[in-house]
């Protein structure tokens, strides 16, 4: 009696909630494509969650849409930050929710699509009340990440917190400097803050379509996608980037920027920088579908199941 009573409770909630349309996967499964399509079809407009897109400039390795993509449906949060500001989940929240706003004012129907699982979680759940920044923590924080290298802490977070480090991309010092300091300040994992708010705060009524693909075509696609991405210039990106911008920049930590960058430096050959463009965004994409398996609420499809996902998106928008 209890239970039905708080699932009434929640079903209620969610009469009052805006309603979004969450398209996730990892890199490669086609997400962006099928939501072009989604959206053409049902009066949508594309919020970004992709944590790259957002930077003017890094367009060939974070996979931006084309310009005729962006004519044919309108997108949100993609060119919005400059390489040499800090961008942080909560400046994602403040601007998707003012995105999403925005799109829903308009009668139009909110699609928000991409892979980095802890943007996604944020929108819906909202921030969790961890622990305030600790500059001294912080400083000796920075300190080993520069004395032993930012490796030793990602090692250090996937023991103390493997829920977050599924989601934070081994070359993002921010978030494992702030997981780490988390963990530290509270004694508790920065996975349990999330998990301990989440029925609490649910922001947003959401229909989450996951992109679903067998490892090796996913992988296969992925190497083809870097094949694809150094044949339009990719490595010309980076250098003309580099003479732009400080090479500590946020924006070249990002897969497929951090090799080419180590390459111009001379520290590795283009052949092995591409190898391990390759290897990382491989790697990346087995993190992200950890992420979103734990995700109970994420019905899968494979990304040819077009006429599946079309009626899951009708019965909840109609």
């Amino acid at each position: 009696m209890i239970m039905r009573a708080f699932e009434f409770g929640r079903w209620l909630m969610t009469l009052t909630m805006k309603k979004i349309i969450v398209i996730c996967g990892p890199t490669a499964s086609g997400k962006s494509a099928l939501a072009i399509f989604l959206a053409k079809g049902c009066s949508g407009e594309i919020v970004s969650a992709d944590s790259q897109q957002i930077w003017r400039g890094f367009d060939i390795g974070t996979a931006k849409p084309f310009e005729e993509e962006l004519r044919e449906v309108p997108h949100h949060l993609i060119d919005i930050c400059d390489p040499s500001e800090r961008f942080d989940a909560e400046k994602f929240l403040r601007r998707a929710d003012a995105a999403i706003d925005d799109i829903s004012s308009r009668g139009m129907i909110p699609f928000v699509v991409g892979g980095t699982g802890m943007y996604l979680r944020m929108l819906e759940f909202g921030i969790c009340e961890a622990p305030e920044s600790d500059p001294a923590l912080r400083a000796e924080l920075e300190s080993r990440a520069k004395a032993e290298g930012l490796a030793a802490l990602y090692e250090e977070l996937e023991r103390v917190d493997p829920q977050s480090s599924s989601s934070i991309h081994p070359n993002d010092k921010i978030r494992i400097i702030r997981a780490l300091e988390i963990f530290q300040l509270a004694g508790s994992p920065a996975s349990e803050f999330r998990s301990g708010h989440e029925f609490s705060s649910r922001r947003y009524d959401a229909l989450k379509i996951g992109l679903n693909i067998e490892r090796e075509e996913l992988y296969r696609r992925i190497d083809a996608r870097v094949d694809s991405m150094m044949a339009a210039g990719l490595l010309e990106e980076v250098r003309a980037l580099l003479d732009r911008y400080d090479s500590a920049a946020q924006p070249f930590s990002a897969v497929g920027y951090k090799e080419l960058v180590s390459h111009l430096a001379g520290e590795v050959s283009l052949d092995e920088a591409v190898r391990l463009i390759k290897r990382n965004s491989r790697r990346y994409a087995k993190r992200q579908m950890t992420w979103f398996r734990a995700d109970s609420e994420i019905k899968w499809f494979e990304p040819l199941e077009i006429s599946l996902i079309e009626s899951e998106v009708l019965q909840k928008i109609i």
